[in-house]
């Protein structure tokens, strides 16, 4: 780990150390470090970048709303090469929630989260983005007997 000195003007300390006992972080470091983070991401998704994400997609739609469970559906088995695995939660007579957890390249996971997001009688929906790393090509490190697509 390095250490960094780093100059703040009073107002911005101020601003720092409200965030730091609203979070309740123990100290400045694990704050800025966790700035840092959030910025270097936005950073990243403005960029529309190549990197690899995992990301997690949830959103909240009408049931009863025509052919839309089976549109959500064949969006995700359209992009199954994106999709890790999902939920889905019975929230009340009208409303579930899915979350589906996502890797892949940062554009195509936020492509594919906007897509499903502005489909009609989805009434919530956000992506949490985590960066990954480079892109690397998809490889098993383990042996059975059948074959995959990709």
């Amino acid at each position: 780990m390095q250490r960094v000195t780093i100059t703040l003007d009073d107002d911005l300390m101020d601003e720092l150390d409200r965030v730091i006992a609203l979070r309740g972080y123990q100290n400045r470091s694990e704050a800025i470090r966790d700035l840092a983070r959030a910025g270097l991401k936005q950073a990243a998704q403005e960029a529309g970048s190549d990197l690899n994400c995992v990301g997690v997609l949830s959103y909240v739609y009408d049931h009863a709303a025509r052919d839309l469970a089976r549109r959500l559906t064949s969006t995700f088995h359209s992009h199954h090469d994106l999709t890790i695995a999902s939920l889905h939660v019975h929230l009340d007579p009208e409303n579930c929630l899915e979350v589906g957890i996502l890797k892949g390249p940062m554009a195509e996971v936020q492509h594919f989260a906007e897509h499903v997001i502005a489909e009609r009688s989805v009434r919530h929906g956000a992506l949490q983005i985590v960066p990954a790393g480079a892109a690397a090509p998809h490889a098993h490190r383990h042996q059975h007997g059948h074959d995959h697509d990709h």
